[in-house]
C-alpha cells in the first residue's frame, strides 16, 4: 500500500496478521501480576479478536505482587505443581473472558507469548482451538505430546 504525502509516495508498512495479534498478546502480558513470568494470550477467529487474557490472581483477590509468590517461597521449579499458584494462566483467563461474554472459541487460533502448560493444553484441546502460535518456550514436554496427539497445529512465531 502506498500513500502520497506532499508529492512524495511512501510505502506503508503494515504488520502481518501474526505480528498484529502477537503484539496484542505481548501487550496483554504487560497487565500480568505474576512475579515469575508475564504471559499474554489472544484468541482469534476469522482475523477478529474473540478474547484476551493475561496471568494473575482471580478478580477480587489479592495480587501476587502484593501477597508474594508461594511457589517462590517453596522453591517450586517452573512447570511443576501448578495447583500451588494463586494465579490463572493467560489462556485460562482468555477462555473465561470469552465464556463470560458468551463467545464460542471453537475453531479459533490462540496467540500466546509462551508455550502452554499441560493444564492449559487440555483446555485448549477441549475448547476446540485449531491452531496455536507461540513466542516462547515452557518446560512441559507432556503439553507438546498432547498437542501433537490432538493434531493441533503449533507454530513458533517468526520475528521480523
Amino acid at each position: 500500500m502506498e500513500k502520497n504525502i506532499k508529492g512524495k509516495t511512501e510505502k506503508i508498512q503494515r504488520p502481518s496478521w501474526d505480528e498484529y495479534f502477537m503484539e496484542m498478546a505481548h501487550l496483554a502480558s504487560k497487565r500480568a501480576t505474576c512475579l515469575r513470568r508475564k504471559v499474554g494470550a489472544v484468541l482469534v477467529r476469522d482475523k477478529r479478536v474473540l478474547s484476551t487474557g493475561y496471568n494473575g490472581a482471580p478478580s477480587k483477590t489479592t495480587h501476587c505482587e502484593e501477597k508474594g509468590c508461594l511457589r517462590e517461597k517453596m522453591n517450586i521449579p517452573s512447570g511443576q505443581r501448578h495447583e500451588l499458584c494463586r494465579g490463572l494462566h493467560a489462556e485460562q483467563n482468555a477462555f473465561l473472558q470469552a465464556a463470560f461474554h458468551g463467545t464460542s472459541v471453537k475453531g479459533s487460533v490462540l496467540y500466546i507469548t509462551t508455550q502452554p502448560c499441560v493444564i492449559c493444553t487440555k483446555m485448549i484441546i477441549n475448547a476446540g482451538v485449531k491452531e496455536i502460535i507461540i513466542d516462547g518456550e515452557y518446560p512441559d514436554e507432556l503439553s507438546k505430546e498432547f498437542l501433537k496427539e490432538a493434531k493441533i497445529k503449533v507454530r513458533k512465531y517468526k520475528h521480523k
